[in-house]
């Protein structure tokens, strides 16, 4: 969002002064905030993918325009995901298969929401690191046992945080990241998937 510019005294515009901790432009989310709070519609984003089968176990995901703050938006160049399985599992392992991008997108999502509410908070970070691990069993995806996920059963993320804070409120802003974070929601509980054939 446009960052709203202050009038001086004698009625002249001029810029409000940027302040940014972690390459986060903290001016910007308490502009966002307070427009918001004066028009609940900006708050409400759409994001879209469209997807492709290639051959086999490879399908390309295409991702370009999205809705928000009571716009529309389209980028320039599309950012293009390919997916496939590993031999193993029938494919030519041409890409990182869809449980593995979905551990790519916690993490992601859990870094960045871990830097905005660190910035926020006027904490520097040096480094983030994260390994994830997620563990499922064939059995549910075959059909073979109706008691078992054919998804993930469990999952496994560790941070190293070097930051100039304390232990202590280095757990509080990883415990901060998992509140608010949307993959977080999204992953740890259930949501309405729609799904239907044109």
């Amino acid at each position: 969002m446009l960052v709203p510019k202050r009038k001086a005294a004698e009625g002249r515009l001029i810029p409000q002064q940027q302040k940014v901790i972690n390459g986060v432009n903290l001016t910007e989310p308490f502009n966002t905030i307070d427009a918001i709070s004066e028009n609940a519609e900006i708050a409400i984003f759409t994001f879209r993918a469209s997807n492709k089968w290639i051959s086999g176990g490879q399908n390309e995901t295409v991702i370009n325009d999205y809705d928000g703050a009571c716009q529309s938006f389209d980028r320039a160049t599309p950012f293009v995901f390919r997916k496939d399985e590993p031999a193993i599992l029938l494919g030519e392992d041409t890409g990182a298969n869809p449980v593995e991008y979905l551990l790519a997108a916690l993490a992601g999502c859990l870094t960045t929401s871990l830097v905005y509410h660190a910035s926020a908070k006027g904490i520097s970070i040096n480094g983030v690191e994260s390994t994830c691990a997620g563990h499922l069993d064939l059995r549910g995806f075959l059909g073979m046992d109706p008691s078992i996920r054919n998804g993930y059963d469990a999952i496994q993320i560790e941070f190293k945080v070097d930051a100039d804070a304390g232990r202590e409120q280095i757990e509080e802003i990883v415990k901060v990241a998992q509140q608010r974070s949307p993959v977080f929601d999204v992953v740890s509980r259930s949501v309405p998937v729609a799904v239907t054939l044109a």
